[in-house]
């Protein structure tokens, strides 16, 4: 007879296995493309598997978790199947089942890990996902903007002190940029050996600046203080950097930590020079807005 607080965990770990297929099944029939169906299908079968495996030893028949199934599925259909799932898997109900421990009671707990870790990550590494080619060149277009618009709004702030003429000089300055990016990732991209659409690759890159322009851009225009509208300027920078990172840490399986801290390191750093230049520009020229 398996102790209590064991027979708990592998309750856990037949739930998670239940709820699992339940979604790998409602995303393979979401699908048209049949490489990745098949792929979501074969991981939804396995999840199946291991649900009946824990069965055996829990005697129990469990029910998925309906608000999980709606969750992972939704996620995935906004940010992609790749990062959804994957999320999915760095669960927090996932990381607290230890196998090993498990494993002394249930001798097929280990098989269940190796497929866990092994089968099915590679199974969810061959999914051909489009939006995942053009990451780069939205983290061109979003590093570009981030980068060259906080630290022209700085530099705009002390230099103009007017939110209205800081938004409008911002915005003009952050489309023209923004096509120009567009183009430039267009002709890269086309010059390129890759199997990258050029037209997509531009259009990723120019949605990815715009976005990030209009977050720059719209402390100044709800706001009249300009000091206000750039520490929220600053702060949008953090976040829109702190969200992406997180989206490609989980889809590309590269760490966060690393990635924001050079990310926000920079942006604020040439946010801070930009700042210190119009002061200087406010001096030397005599600019009294």
């Amino acid at each position: 007879m398996l102790p209590e607080e064991i027979k708990s965990k592998i309750l856990t770990a037949q739930r998670n296995e239940i709820t699992e297929y339940f979604i790998y099944r409602k995303l393979s029939e979401s699908i048209k493309e049949p490489q990745n169906k098949e792929i979501l299908k074969h991981i939804a079968e396995d999840e199946l598997k291991h649900y009946n495996i824990w069965k055996g030893y829990t005697k129990e028949e469990l029910k998925p978790s309906k608000l999980s199934i709606w969750k992972y599925s939704l996620i995935s259909r906004i940010f992609g199947i790749t990062f959804g799932t994957k999320l999915m898997e760095k669960g927090e109900e996932r990381a607290q089942i230890s196998y090993e421990e498990l494993s002394k009671f249930v001798p097929d707990a280990k098989d269940i890990e190796k497929d866990e870790n092994e089968h099915e990550k590679k199974l969810i590494g061959l999914i051909n996902e489009e939006r995942l080619k053009y990451v780069g060149s939205m983290v061109l277009g979003l590093n570009d903007a981030l980068v060259e618009l906080t630290g022209a709004l700085a530099g705009f702030t002390l230099a103009l002190q007017n939110a209205r003429q800081i938004a409008a000089i911002g915005l003009i300055t952050g489309i023209a940029a923004s096509l120009s990016m567009a183009a430039s990732e267009y002709i890269s991209t086309k010059t390129e050996a890759g199997n990258k659409n050029p037209v997509k690759a531009s259009v990723y890159t120019g949605i990815a600046y715009v976005c990030t322009v209009f977050l720059l851009i719209l402390p100044y225009l709800i706001f009249s203080n300009y000091y206000l509208s750039l520490a929220i300027t600053l702060f949008n920078a953090i976040l829109v950097i702190a969200v992406f990172t997180f989206y490609v840490s989980v889809a590309q399986d590269i760490p966060f930590k690393a990635r924001f801290t050079e990310m926000a390191t920079i942006s604020l750093g040439v946010a801070v020079l930009s700042f210190g230049i119009g002061f200087l520009i406010r001096i030397f020229f005599g600019v009294d807005v």
